[in-house]
Order: C-alpha cells, then sequence, then structure tokens
C-alpha cells in the first residue's frame, strides 16, 4: 500500500507521481474506516483528499505555511503530517483533536474551530515573514461557505490592500454545512458557469505573448478589452477588485491541474486566490447523496451509511418540533440561523414555514442584527446559534439588542461541555458572559418539557432581550406535556426540601443534583435542591431564604465557575451580608480537552459520586 509509506509530507513530495492517484483512494478508504468508528467531519475532508495531497506536495510544510480554515477539511493533512498512527484516536479522551491545533503538530500553522479565520491569520504569518526577511510561502485554505463570514471579509480586504505574497485556496464545494446562501454563493456559481471567461482570457494572454516585448500599446490595448470581458462575463470582479490575482476555476479532484498550477503561482508575487471546485462527500455514496447529514456525524456503518437510533430525541429536536407547533399559531414567529439549519434544529420550521425563515450563512453579527430589525416591526424573531458561536456576536448583543431593549429570542443550542469537538465548540462561558448584559433575561431548563415552557415564555416575553440556554445531546425521554405554560420570569423551582445543605442547580445539572441529594441523604445530610431556571433575574427571594435557613449553599453548573451563576449567587450573598459556607461547582477556570462528555464530567469531578464526596470533604 502507498499509504504506509506515507509519514511526512517529504514522503508526499518524493513519491512517484504515477502513485498519487493511488495514494488518493487509500486515504479515502481510510478516512471513511476511520470516521466511521470514532465520529467526525466526514463529507467536507472527503473532498479535499486531492487538494491536500497537491498543497503538500507543492508546498513544503512545515518552513512553507499551510493555514486550515475551520478544520473540517484537514483530516488528510493530518494523516499526511505524521499522525496516521494516531488517527484512531481522533476526537477521543487524549487523542488527536479533530481540528488543527499548534499544539499537537509543527504542521499545524494555527489553530482553528470557528470558520473565516485563516485569511487574516494567514496575512499575519505573511507579514511576520515579510518583516524578518522570509521567503516562505503562506497559504490560506478557505471553504466557499466560509466566506460569508464578516472576517474573511476583512481579511480580503487587508490581504489585498497589503500586496503582499499571500496565496487563497477557496475550495469550493457549493455546501458549508447547510447549502449555502446569498450573494457570494450566487457570484462563484456564475464564475463556474462561465467556462468561456476563462478559455478566452488564456487565448487572449497567449496571443499577447506573441506581441515584441515593445508593443506596449498593443498589450494595454489587449487588457482593456479583457477588463470589458470581465465585467460582462463576470459581474463584480470581486477579488481582482479587491486586490488579488485570481487563478480558476480548477478541478480539485485533478492532482496533475493542482500541482501545475501550485506550483506555478508559488512563482509569483501579490496576493493571489485559486479557485478549486470539488465535491463534497466525494467518493463515499452516501456522503455525496447526504452531505449535510455525513458534514459531521457519530459513529455509522460504512456499509449502509445508517447510524445508530436513539431512543430519546434531542434538546435540538424537541426545540425545533415545538417552534413549529407555536409557530403553526403565530405568524409573527420567524426563524434565523447562521448557516446551521440542520445542526439547531430550524429545519423543520424551514421546511413548514420557508417564507418565514432566514439562513443569513455564517455572520452571526449580522443574524443579531437583523433580528434585531424584525423585532421592532412586530415580529418575534427566533435566532438559533451555537452557544461558543454566538462569541463572534457579543457586541450586537449589548449594542443593537440590550441598549435598545429589543426583544429578540436568542437560542442557544450546545450549551456546556459537547464532547468530541472540544474546546473551541464547549459552550463554557455563555451563562458568564451573557449575565453581565443588562436588562437580558437567561434561562435554562432541566429537561425537555421545561424547554418547552421556556421557549413558550421567551415567544410571550417582549420587554427585552431573552436568552433560552440547552445542552447538546439527548433528552430525558420525558413524555411530552400537551399543554404548554408560561413561567414567571426570574423565579426558580423548589424540587426538594432539606435543612443541612442547599443545592442551586442550572439546567442539566439539576438531574446531576437530585441524584446528589439522594446520595447525601443516605449519608446524613439532609439536601435541599432548588432548580433555579433563570441565571438572570436570579429568584433573590428563595435563594436568600434558603441561605439562612440551610448551613451551607453550594451551586452546579454546567458552565465556567468564573461569572456564571455562581458568581451571581456570590454577589447575592455578600449584597445580603450573609455569612454562609458557600462553594462553587462548575467547569474550571481553564479550556476543557475534548471526549466524551459523560468521560469529561468524570475527570472534572462533577459526575454525581465525585461531587457527592467533594461535598462531604468540604462540609466536614
Amino acid at each position: 500500500m502507498v499509504l504506509e509509506r506515507i509519514n511526512s509530507p517529504d514522503d508526499v513530495r518524493n513519491l512517484p507521481e504515477s502513485e498519487l492517484e493511488t495514494l488518493a483512494s487509500e486515504l479515502r478508504d481510510f478516512l471513511i474506516s476511520s470516521v466511521s468508528v470514532t465520529g467526525g467531519h466526514l463529507a467536507p475532508n472527503l473532498g479535499a483528499v486531492e487538494l491536500t495531497i497537491a498543497l503538500h506536495r507543492v508546498f513544503n510544510s512545515p518552513a512553507d505555511k499551510i493555514v486550515w480554515d475551520v478544520g473540517h477539511q484537514a483530516y488528510i493533512h493530518k494523516i499526511l503530517t505524521g499522525r496516521k498512527d494516531r488517527f484512531a484516536t481522533l476526537r477521543q479522551y487524549n487523542g488527536i483533536s479533530g481540528f488543527p491545533k499548534i499544539s499537537e503538530s509543527e504542521h499545524d500553522a494555527f489553530g482553528v474551530g470557528h470558520s473565516s479565520t485563516s485569511i487574516s491569520a494567514a496575512l499575519g504569518l505573511a507579514t511576520a515573514r515579510d518583516l524578518k526577511g522570509g521567503d516562505h510561502a503562506v497559504v490560506a485554505v478557505i471553504g466557499d461557505g466560509a466566506l460569508s463570514g464578516g472576517i474573511a471579509f476583512e481579511g480580503l480586504n487587508n490581504a489585498g490592500g497589503s500586496k503582499r505574497n499571500l496565496i487563497v485556496v477557496l475550495n469550493d464545494n457549493r455546501m458549508s454545512i447547510s447549502p449555502n446562501v446569498g450573494a457570494m454563493s450566487r457570484y462563484l456559481t456564475t464564475i463556474i458557469t462561465n467556462p468561456f471567461y476563462n478559455r478566452l482570457k488564456k487565448e487572449i494572454w497567449d496571443a499577447t505573448g506573441k506581441f515584441p516585448r515593445h508593443s506596449s500599446r498593443i498589450r494595454k490595448m489587449v487588457k482593456r478589452i479583457e477588463e470589458a470581458l470581465k465585467s460582462v462575463l463576470v459581474p463584480g470582479l470581486l477579488f481582482e477588485r479587491l486586490g488579488f490575482r485570481y487563478v480558476g476555476p480548477v478541478n480539485g479532484h485533478d492532482i496533475p491541474s493542482l500541482i501545475k498550477v501550485f506550483g506555478e503561482i508559488k512563482r509569483l508575487n501579490g496576493p493571489i486566490l485559486v479557485h478549486v471546485i470539488t465535491t463534497k462527500g466525494k467518493g463515499y455514496k452516501f456522503a455525496e447523496d447526504d452531505s449535510t447529514k455525513f458534514h459531521g456525524l457519530g459513529s455509522f456503518c460504512r456499509e449502509t451509511g445508517d447510524t445508530p437510533a436513539n431512543d430519546a430525541p434531542a434538546y435540538t429536536e424537541v426545540f425545533g418540533k415545538t417552534l413549529v407547533e407555536l409557530a403553526e399559531k403565530d405568524d409573527t414567529i420567524v426563524a434565523i440561523t447562521a448557516a446551521m439549519a440542520h445542526g439547531t434544529g430550524l429545519i423543520h420550521f424551514a421546511r413548514t414555514f420557508e417564507d418565514r425563515f432566514f439562513d443569513v450563512g455564517i455572520a452571526e453579527q449580522h443574524a443579531v442584527t437583523f433580528g434585531c430589525g424584525l423585532a421592532l416591526e412586530g415580529f418575534k424573531p427566533v435566532i438559533a446559534i451555537y452557544s461558543t458561536f454566538l462569541q463572534r456576536a457579543y457586541d450586537q448583543v449589548i449594542h443593537d439588542a440590550a441598549l435598545q431593549n429589543i426583544p429578540i429570542k436568542l437560542i442557544l443550542d450546545r450549551g456546556g461541555l459537547v464532547g468530541a469537538d472540544g474546546p473551541t465548540h464547549h459552550g463554557s462561558f455563555d451563562l458568564s458572559y451573557l449575565r453581565l448584559v443588562p436588562g437580558i433575561v437567561i434561562m435554562t431548563p432541566r429537561d425537555e418539557n421545561e424547554l418547552r415552557d421556556m421557549l413558550y415564555t421567551a415567544l410571550e416575553y417582549n420587554d427585552g432581550p431573552v436568552v433560552l440556554r440547552y445542552p447538546r445531546g439527548q433528552s430525558l425521554g420525558l413524555p411530552a406535556k400537551q399543554k404548554l405554560d408560561r413561567l414567571e420570569i426570574g423565579k426558580a423551582e423548589l424540587l426538594r426540601k432539606g435543612t443541612d445543605l442547599t443545592i442551586l442547580a442550572a439546567g442539566d445539572m439539576v438531574q446531576t443534583a437530585v441524584k446528589a441529594a439522594e446520595l447525601l441523604e443516605n449519608r446524613g445530610r439532609s439536601t435541599q435542591v432548588i432548580n433555579v431556571r433563570f441565571i438572570k433575574p436570579l429568584d433573590e427571594e428563595m435563594i436568600v431564604r434558603a441561605a439562612r435557613e440551610t448551613k451551607a449553599v453550594i451551586t452546579l453548573e454546567n458552565n465556567s465557575v468564573v461569572g456564571g451563576l455562581g458568581g451571581a449567587v456570590a454577589e447575592l450573598l455578600s449584597e445580603n451580608a450573609l455569612a454562609v459556607p458557600f462553594r462553587r461547582f462548575g467547569l474550571p477556570d481553564r479550556f476543557v480537552t475534548h471526549g466524551s462528555v459523560s468521560l469529561l464530567f468524570s475527570e472534572l469531578a462533577l459526575d454525581t459520586e465525585s461531587l457527592v464526596s467533594s461535598i462531604i470533604t468540604w462540609l466536614e
């Protein structure tokens, strides 16, 4: 096997050209077999096989810097850069990351997890190279979906104006996670469907090259003709107007063509954009047919493409179907996603209410402010975003929504630890950074029925922005309640009475608190459990009373211990001069690694048994 002989980029560069296609085939087979066991981002990586081979064939990593955007395209890069033998540990605890990570390999020039950052990072590396007098190449590989992110345009604008030697490879598979939307997608399609322009451009310059060098007037005239043709055939001329030399489109599965193009542009000066066309899921029928499903998934059957069935619906599914149920009765409800219709559960809404569904692309900042505009005209915008991705729209939450008291509904999926995707995707900080925002309401449900009630409550709340935050994964499998209840804002729920200790728990940690209370009871500790429901505003009356009636208070949350529920309760106890023993339990003040959620909770001593042991030791 060819792949057995590949342990570094040097091996790729030294491989006979006749064996490159075989290497591509073996890489696909290896990738499918491995990801079917570990789970991961399959379809986008299958589409980047030949592209990655060509990049490592032409460029000399790590001397040349290759910056991958997002990381969904970087599995082949990992395999070719010495991590093949550890690839079975992908996304597993103590294994390799599912994303490029500078601490993992010298070939990972920049760590990524959120999209659209590659061009900015690559420009920084290129600028540093020039300041230090280097001459190595810097390459940014970005997907077409990631170009909808604002920072990608900021990077393009700055890089084009800088005139520095920088290569941007646009991997265009016409998909991000959900199908691409917007003007950029249409623009790229225009380029792809105008092969006449690319052929004509080549013929013009081939002909120009036959004129004597002193015939500058002829060359200028031909240049004007070319510009006129561009204006007609390629609307916008976006990349060239931004200062890039545009090359393409190039067949992203044709290794010889890719090697030829990369070899030629490596010798050119200035910013260059190479437009490469690939097929997401290439070489695996199930991934080609349903690239959205196979974008990122858990383990699956290689032979059938089937994934394991779950008895209980995911929280995401409960949210998506409940929103449809409520929208059937209220035509002012609209839904907004940032290229995550499937991931956030809004696909159900999109299929039912097409005219009220808006996918804005990978543009969380725009999503929030766009929602604010809708809300001002009487609509109820439901903006569903992963917790970790809302970080990019923090200014919009404060400045555009909260400051103007606009009642948008922010639905945060993946709150808390998410598992195998690791620190770039853990929703570890939302309760902390959102709690700082004046006038905002933050609620987090203990189960799927409370999620339904909270969504109904959020949609009926019109006094400012409201956040509904829930975890990744399966719900508890409870029978769905038929009648939805509107909850009182800021009112907690007493689940269990006790005299020795009060546990104030938030969201998915409520179940852990209840189980811990039962074990503590067996150890002679009478334990009270309160489901806080609202992180902001807190139920101050219930919490102060509990602190006065019991001998100790504990907070428990799937969020950083810095500034979340624990911080809010500490402030409350201090303001009321309550000297009761108090301790916070939550995620540590560090980035948590990847691995299964249950294993991570165990490592962090947040599983029930570890929690009880810690509480007993603390009380004694």
